[in-house]
């Protein structure tokens, strides 16, 4: 709440520029901290009642103190079941076929030429 005050009176409240603010000091932190090793985390799984469908996933994060948190326990079994209710075609992006990639990318694409964004002018035709 602090950051976004701060954001905000160093906007003059022009909540459009204090976002921008806000948006870029978090890319800063996240880029901070990219090196740093994620070594601890669990794995959760999920297996559907019918046996038919189960889902593992593995979280990371940086301390064990996180790791034992019964928070990031949750956490890390409801990723598991929403990544079975949302039935996935690939289990990463390489596994996803180019015509479906292409598919996606002209759809986005229009729906971002309807919304009148302005980065329109720099998409592929």
């Amino acid at each position: 709440m602090m950051d976004s005050k701060r954001a905000l009176e160093e906007a003059n409240g022009d909540m459009e520029r204090a976002v921008d603010l806000l948006r870029k000091r978090g890319a800063a932190k996240a880029e901070k901290r990219m090196g740093k090793e994620a070594r601890e985390g669990m794995i959760g799984h999920y297996l559907h009642h019918d046996g038919k469908l189960a889902v593992l996933v593995e979280v990371n994060c940086e301390t064990d103190f996180v790791a034992r948190n019964p928070e990031f326990h949750t956490l890390v079994r409801h990723l598991a079941e929403h990544i079975a209710a949302a039935a996935p075609s690939a289990i990463d992006k390489d596994g996803v076929p180019a015509d479906r990639v292409e598919r996606e990318q002209r759809l986005f694409e229009e729906q971002v030429r309807r919304a009148g964004s302005p980065h329109t002018s720099s998409t592929r035709s």
